[in-house]
């Protein structure tokens, strides 16, 4: 199987756990003829109300909108199967009369065993709650959209109340990138998706982004794609051309 995820493309592997922390951030999904595979999906309102230990979460969230595949071990693939197929069994005892709390405990100990999972590749990262805090709040204004209208690094790091010098160290910490690495990510993200929409002029992608100008634009796209958003564009017309 295969699919994109913010402009990179990932193939899957037998034993490969896939968590997509935002799922509008994926397209392209393919699959073999012989594929298998557990779908879960969750809403993000559970997933948030679980209490984790040392702030995790915004660890394995960070981490996973970077690279959203796990490779499990032999061990670790057989105790997430295990734990999947016993949800989907317990899922059918619709007359239960604790179902949806029988279901929260079984799906949060499945939780907390991905964290685990991941946790372990990263067993020298602790976070305070205060950083924890201001992180969330950053990918939250991200999540909102703000990067169409501001990318400076000073914005958010005001919004935020704290100095743009520390909120990249934050980010750094966490995630392996500094700050400006994410508002660029969601930025080219939205940029490509509109490169795809063949009906759409570079001057109108420009103004609906908020660049002062379309030759901004195109250095701001040349600058971290390596081409510019013509090249980008013209390369996606023949990759999509049927074979003669």
């Amino acid at each position: 199987m295969g699919f994109s995820f913010q402009d990179t493309h990932y193939n899957i592997a037998a034993g490969d756990y896939v968590i997509l922390p935002n799922a509008t951030l994926a397209s392209d999904f393919t699959a073999s003829d012989d594929f298998q595979g557990i779908l879960m999906n969750l809403s993000e309102a559970f997933v948030t109300s679980i209490a984790i230990r040392s702030n995790y979460g915004i660890i394995g969230h960070l981490s996973l909108l970077r690279n959203p595949v796990m490779k499990l071990s032999e061990r670790d693939f057989r105790i997430c199967e295990a734990a999947l197929q016993y949800l989907r069994m317990r899922m059918e005892e619709e007359k239960h009369f604790f179902r949806e709390e029988l279901l929260g405990s079984l799906l949060t100990a499945h939780i907390l065993d991905l964290y685990d999972i991941h946790a372990r590749s990263h067993r020298d990262l602790q976070v305070s709650e205060r950083v924890t805090s201001l992180l969330r709040g950053f990918i939250e204004l991200l999540y909102n959209g703000e990067y169409i209208r501001n990318r400076a690094l000073e914005f958010y790091a005001s919004r935020l109340c704290i100095t743009p010098h520390y909120l990249s160290e934050i980010c750094k910490k966490v995630s392996g990138k500094p700050a400006s690495y994410w508002i660029d990510r969601f930025t080219m993200q939205e940029i490509t998706r509109l490169l795809r929409q063949k009906g759409l002029s570079m001057t109108e992608i420009a103004e609906q982004m908020n660049f002062s100008s379309v030759s901004y634009f195109s250095r701001y796209v040349q600058k971290r794609l390596g081409v510019y958003p013509t090249e980008y564009r013209n390369n996606l017309l023949k990759d999509n051309r049927p074979d003669r």
